[in-house]
């Protein structure tokens, strides 16, 4: 299942050279991806699970300035392994170009204890349907 959601650089979020900082596409790859879990995860996954970034591996493809929007995508290409999956992140800029692309690592945890959990095929569903 992709999931969209739209991002406009603000004056915070611009670096000395005129673009959006590196720190801040960092930020945005988690504001989408915990958008999609919130978006597709029942709300007892939701109370109960929580997920931390193990890995990022970034391409920066161009720059994006203040004011510009970027629409940000993700999608989980393949099942779990164990606690850890791979999401893919896309940001491409109103002009179809690609600005960002990014295959990001997260764990599951329990919420609760902190404890790291296997990701069971009803957790990974929502993510893999579609």
């Amino acid at each position: 299942m992709t999931f969209q959601q739209r991002f406009t650089a603000a004056a915070g979020d611009i670096d000395e050279l005129g673009h959006v900082n590196n720190a801040v596409w960092v930020r945005w790859i988690q504001e989408l991806a915990v958008a999609h879990w919130d978006a597709v995860a029942p709300p007892e996954h939701r109370a109960a699970l929580v997920w931390v970034v193990t890995r990022h591996e970034i391409d920066y493809r161009g720059n994006v300035a203040e004011g510009e929007t970027v629409t940000g995508e993700t999608w989980v290409p393949a099942p779990p392994r164990g606690a850890r999956f791979d999401r893919h992140v896309r940001f491409t800029g109103s002009d179809g170009r690609i600005r960002v692309e990014a295959i990001t690592t997260w764990a599951l945890l329990d919420r609760a204890t902190g404890r790291l959990l296997r990701v069971r095929p009803d957790i990974a569903a929502p993510f893999l349907a579609g």
